[in-house]
């Protein structure tokens, strides 16, 4: 015997709690591979994660695309993704800080793996 799920007497935590991501992780591609310059992960709450959030280099700048695939009619769709501008807008700011950041410690590695010295007033 099957019993009805009644989705109003589901207990809700907070309903005004506002969502936070809590971990961006980033993994950086080569600037060979087309206008794809990172994928990334976003934890929310320490509960929730998506994979595969694009970061691409457009015409103006950069910009997120959210995980989807690809529907039988060749459409994509997407996965996952916030149903405000103003929440993809918050995704938006954390994944791209997170990126500049991962840049600029690849950089520095790759500096210092090098052996080269970035400040040449330095020496």
């Amino acid at each position: 015997m099957k019993i009805p799920l009644n989705i109003h007497n589901i207990p809700v935590i907070n309903k005004e709690k506002k969502m936070n991501i809590t971990d961006v992780r980033i993994r950086l591609f080569k600037k060979d591979e087309g206008k794809l310059r990172a994928v990334a992960s976003i934890i929310i709450d320490n509960e929730f994660v998506v994979h595969d959030i694009k970061v691409i280099e457009g015409n103006d700048g950069y910009f997120i695309v959210m995980p989807s695939r690809k529907a039988p009619d060749g459409e994509f769709r997407d996965i996952a993704h916030p149903l405000k501008s103003e929440v993809r807008e918050f995704i938006k700011q954390k994944i791209l800080a997170a990126y500049d950041k991962a840049k600029l410690e690849n950089e520095a590695q790759n500096v210092a793996a090098s052996g080269v010295i970035a400040d040449k007033s330095a020496c």
